[in-house]
């Protein structure tokens, strides 16, 4: 390591760590590739797709890409007009600004990575297309990467499809939880609707800069297939855009992986994939099993008639949405309602709303020890903690940027109120808040102060607040438990009916 930092310098060093995927100080044809091919701008096809040989009787899917960049105002570095934030750290994402490839034509046999595992699967059943490889165990992947490793197996076709928008999607994403997950959302004798959901992120640079990770927050969608794959009736993949901010954005400013990271979150207005229309044969044959030609006399395209598909058993869109994202995130077998609607519905059932305010969304990673997803991946997924917030909680989690919203808009002045409320108590990179329907802040705790305290030894806790619970093994989840029950015991004299 100091023979190569000595012969390579920092910056040097920092491009072949990158390259060097088993970090053993060689580099591998294989690992070497992205280099060659950025020389050469040849791109071998590669053995390692494990593709099929395309069938001369299959069909073939015409997907075209709709694509709008990313709005750069709503990113929070946009206030002091990126003060501070050098030109190139941007440059991939300002540069991007279309679909790499706006129409795409793909062999339909290839989405049989859609299909379910089994037939015996019931309707919203779960189950991983791309598992998840990282917990809160394994830690995540190095942010120190530029180009994509080869996709193997099942990942060739997700590779396939995020390729249309940019060049270096990465198909596992750095954090848990990552892969793709599916369910079936309707069945009919042949044909299966499949709904998905997709965690994955893109390396907007290349040398000499340095890494920027573009991660929206889910892919999702569904794809209408015959049970044996042979043909595609309908196919969309989309990046949900329903909420003001959809994005997270991480870029390293220095050549390690302990360098400098600065991250922000923004609003990407459109990112879709849709099919033009059902899969079509490659050679069309007439009954006698002749090939014709794909053109009528005049020159038209065949049309071809597709017989309606009547749905035995389907289950809404909303319901595969959710199963999928449970299946992602076990802390929401719970419902995690928008700001508003979990304070009117603690109204209605006299219970008091257990909040989480976050600088980012959920999926989104934070450098900071405190981050949403320690949470997500200990005590919230903790079967006590699920029980007691099903009987005596509405949960909420909100984004700080949205609340900064709601408390400028005097149009409701309840819901300004309820507003400031929250982000009065609000502190960087996650608090959580008890209140009482009302608004009124009962009890709250900072995420990195509840991961401190829970790293401590409990005979150095001193707060009998938070004090550790010899019913349960892992501290964490007895001192949530504290905390839920003492901002119950808080708020008993306000719910005294």
């Amino acid at each position: 390591q100091e023979l190569a930092l000595k012969s390579l310098g920092n910056e040097g060093l920092f491009l072949f760590s990158s390259l060097d995927t088993n970090k053993d100080l060689y580099l591998s044809p294989e690992e070497f590739k992205p280099i060659a091919e950025k020389l050469t701008g040849v791109a071998p096809d590669s053995e390692s797709e494990e593709e099929e040989a395309p069938d001369p009787d299959g069909e073939t899917l015409s997907v075209v890409a709709k694509f709008q960049p990313l709005v750069m105002e709503t990113m929070t570095k946009s206030k002091d007009g990126f003060l501070g934030i050098s030109h190139v750290a941007l440059s991939g994402l300002r540069n991007w600004t279309a679909p790499a490839a706006p129409m795409s034509v793909l062999l339909a046999r290839q989405f049989k990575a859609f299909l379910p595992p089994k037939n015996n699967l019931d309707l919203g059943d779960p189950w991983w297309i791309i598992p998840s490889e990282l917990n809160i165990f394994t830690g995540y992947l190095s942010n120190n990467r530029f180009y994509p490793p080869p996709p193997k197996g099942k990942e060739v076709i997700i590779h396939k499809l995020l390729s249309v928008f940019h060049p270096r999607p990465f198909v596992k994403t750095r954090f848990a939880p990552q892969g793709a997950v599916a369910c079936i959302q309707a069945s009919s004798s042949f044909y299966y609707t499949i709904a998905f959901r997709i965690h994955a992120e893109f390396q907007l640079n290349e040398p000499p800069n340095f890494p920027f990770w573009f991660s929206p927050g889910q892919f999702t969608g569904y794809i209408v297939l015959s049970k044996d794959s042979s043909h595609i009736r309908d196919f969309r993949l989309f990046v949900p855009n329903n909420r003001s901010l959809n994005v997270d954005m991480e870029w390293l400013y220095g050549a390690s992986e302990s360098s400098n990271m600065e991250v922000d979150i923004g609003y990407l207005p459109q990112m879709e994939l849709e099919s033009t229309g059902p899969s079509i044969p490659t050679v069309i044959h007439d009954e006698n099993g002749n090939v014709i030609d794909s053109r009528d006399p005049s020159g038209e395209p065949i049309q071809f008639v597709f017989e309606d598909i009547t749905w035995q058993q389907e289950i809404p869109w909303e319901e595969a949405a959710h199963r999928l994202e449970v299946a992602m995130y076990p802390f929401k077998k719970i419902s995690y309602l928008p700001f508003t609607e979990a304070f009117e519905r603690a109204q209605a059932e006299k219970k008091l709303v257990h909040s989480i305010l976050l600088w980012a969304k959920p999926p989104v990673p934070l450098p900071v020890a405190g981050s949403g997803r320690t949470l997500r991946e200990t005590v919230l997924e903790s079967s006590p903690i699920l029980a007691l917030l099903n009987e005596s909680f509405i949960s909420s989690w909100s984004l700080v940027k949205e609340l900064e919203e709601l408390q400028s808009n005097k149009e409701n002045e309840f819901y300004s109120k309820l507003a400031e409320l929250h982000l009065e108590k609000y502190n960087f990179p996650v608090e959580m808040i008890i209140c009482l329907p009302n608004g009124t802040v009962v009890h709250h705790i900072n995420a990195n102060y509840f991961l401190d305290i829970t790293s401590m030894k409990p005979e150095d806790v001193e707060s009998s607040i938070f004090s550790f619970s010899t019913n349960f093994e892992d501290p964490s989840t007895a001192t949530y438990l504290q905390f839920l029950k003492e901002g119950l015991h808080r708020a008993k004299p306000y719910l005294q009916p």
